[in-house]
């Protein structure tokens, strides 16, 4: 069913979320643009100024690691300060009511963190943009360490342990995707008898594959989001509204 209205599927969603045992909410960038944090295939999303760089070039090439690290530094200049939304905050609403036993997200933004939502209960499929690791050794580093060396050096700083590369927490396309995160989605899937997708084009796999997982599995699906997606035909509700709007009467304090 698609919702007529922001109202309409606000009353909809709220039956459905009250009648659920275990509602999984899987968010997308589309969850973050009220906080300031562009989507990215959209006008003005951050693909249609910069295509990202691919995990091979990073790798292979010095030139590409450090135009990466620059891309990143302008980020934090543009979006540093970003601060959850409603949307955020009424999933950690859902997770405190004990709702929600965690939130499987495709976001690198750490805003469902910052909501409430514990560290280990935010289950990133793409990784976390907010700190870097060492490719080789898996040392983590902290953005402003890379900042202050690059803007020495103008050079991403390598490894001080193991002289490998460091890159954002991030998974990048051609790179492997997180074996325990995606484990833990398939089974916060099977587990869930609503899914809530929020926010999220549904087009990158295998992440794009969870709500179909769910559905096969006889959870009912929800899809939260201002465009259609291609999997609208088969959700139990569809609304097609602002994500803050909608889930702003769910946030409770």
């Amino acid at each position: 069913m698609i919702a007529s209205d922001a109202e309409t599927g606000r009353k909809h969603l709220a039956e459905m979320i009250e009648s659920a045992s275990v509602v999984l909410p899987f968010t997308g960038a589309g969850i973050s643009t009220e906080c300031g944090i562009p989507d990215f295939r959209s006008p003005g999303g951050l693909w249609t100024k910069n295509a990202p760089i691919p995990f091979g070039e990073f790798v292979a090439s010095r030139e590409m690691r450090d135009e990466a690290w620059r891309r990143r530094f302008v980020i934090e200049e543009q979006f540093g300060a970003a601060q959850p939304g409603r949307g955020h905050r009424a999933l950690a609403s859902l997770y405190r009511i004990g709702k929600a036993p965690a939130v499987v997200t495709q976001n690198i933004d750490n805003l469902h963190q910052a909501s409430g939502v514990p560290e280990d209960d935010v289950v990133e499929l793409h990784g976390n943009t907010t700190y870097a690791l060492c490719l080789s050794c898996g040392r983590r580093y902290e953005v402003a360490w890379v900042k202050e060396r690059f803007e020495v050096t103008d050079h991403a700083p390598d490894c001080t342990s193991c002289g490998g590369y460091i890159k954002t927490a991030t998974v990048s396309f051609g790179q492997a995707m997180p074996e325990a995160a995606m484990r833990r989605a398939e089974a916060l899937t099977l587990r869930c008898d609503l899914f809530l997708a929020i926010g999220s084009s549904l087009v990158v796999w295998p992440a794009a594959g969870f709500p179909m997982l769910a559905k096969r599995n006889g959870a009912r699906l929800v899809i939260l989001n201002r465009e259609p997606t291609e999997f609208d035909e088969v959700a139990d509700l569809v609304v097609h509204a602002d994500i803050g709007n909608v889930l702003a009467p769910f946030v409770t304090h």
